[in-house]
């Protein structure tokens, strides 16, 4: 099961919001970053923050919030199902994990992909990987992470940063399944934009459910490297009136706890194109070796509009 403890969001009207912070594919040789996202004091102290905090042994010291391995019944049913393997990987630039501290130590959950935008500083993610209520000290997006190592630096979260469909928090996880995406602005660091240090997904909404191949990249807690799996998607439709809509499924072993908001990608023109995230039905899966996300259709794309236009995270109309 991929479900995760309830982070790190302030409500303010429609836009979720964090407050300020306390302190292989390569990618392709970037062009120079915009001038809209240019660096602010702001955002340089809160990366030389971010950065001066996690260190290797932090990182690695960083237990799971709340990450839940899949249950003795779920394994036994996943055993008779043909998985692909999954294997530990160096990982990819453009995808990476996230960290945060509280009064009990380190935190480490969830997975995030840099994806293409006018901004150049989006991550995707899962909705139920920030849907909670109280700020998060330290919170920080590392691409590439793997076993301490953080090749290229931290990010730290903008400041209102967080954008979740609104529709996702006031019905639940199970409810608002379908809806079980985000989007993150993440601050410049050293003057540098997020993709334009580790480049970017596509985005891509409204293209279907079926896939071959598609390539899993998940950040299970109880492994020190990034896993990887290779296989195809198909579509899943919900037997359940409380969990409704349709989902990619897709069938990697070891996609335990902590994996969710992992990308699928698929090859696109400019690289890598996101067609999911881990999330979805009952947030990725009741057991490790089967995981789901959402179809990233008009709500993905309305709320990944808004995230790029910095206007509020709103529900794109009411259902």
């Amino acid at each position: 099961m991929r479900h995760v403890g309830r982070p790190a969001l302030l409500l303010s009207g429609a836009l979720f919001l964090l407050p300020p912070l306390t302190p292989a594919h390569a990618a392709p040789p970037p062009p120079p970053a915009p001038a809209a996202g240019s660096a602010t004091d702001a955002d340089t102290a809160a990366n030389t923050d971010t950065d001066t905090y996690w260190t290797a042994d932090r990182m690695r010291a960083a237990r799971a919030v709340r990450a839940e391995p899949a249950s003795r019944a779920g394994r036994a049913a996943a055993a008779a199902v043909a998985t692909a393997p999954s294997k530990p990987s160096a990982g990819l630039p453009l995808v990476g994990t996230f960290f945060w501290s509280d009064a009990k130590g380190a935190g480490h959950f969830c997975g995030g992909t840099v994806v293409n935008s006018p901004g150049r500083n989006l991550v995707m993610s899962a909705g139920h990987c920030f849907d909670g209520k109280t700020a998060r000290p330290n919170l920080a997006f590392v691409p590439q992470y793997d076993d301490g190592k953080k090749p290229y630096g931290s990010y730290a979260v903008k400041p209102g940063g967080v954008f979740i469909d609104q529709r996702y928090l006031t019905r639940g996880r199970d409810a608002a399944a379908g809806l079980d995406f985000n989007f993150i602005q993440l601050a410049p660091r050293d003057g540098k934009n997020v993709q334009d240090a580790v480049g970017g997904a596509d985005p891509l909404f409204d293209a279907g459910y079926e896939h071959d191949p598609v390539r899993l990249v998940g950040y299970p807690s109880d492994q020190p490297h990034p896993l990887e799996c290779t296989d195809r998607t198909e579509r899943f439709d919900s037997p359940s009136p409380g969990i409704p809509g349709s989902f990619l499924r897709i069938e990697c072993d070891a996609y335990s706890g902590g994996s969710s908001g992992g990308p699928f990608l698929v090859r696109s023109d400019s690289g890598w194109g996101v067609v999911g995230v881990i999330g979805g039905w009952k947030t990725g899966g009741d057991t490790d070796d089967v995981s789901y996300s959402p179809y990233l259709g008009e709500d993905a794309r309305a709320l990944y509009d808004r995230a790029t236009g910095g206007s509020p995270a709103t529900p794109s109309g009411a259902r």
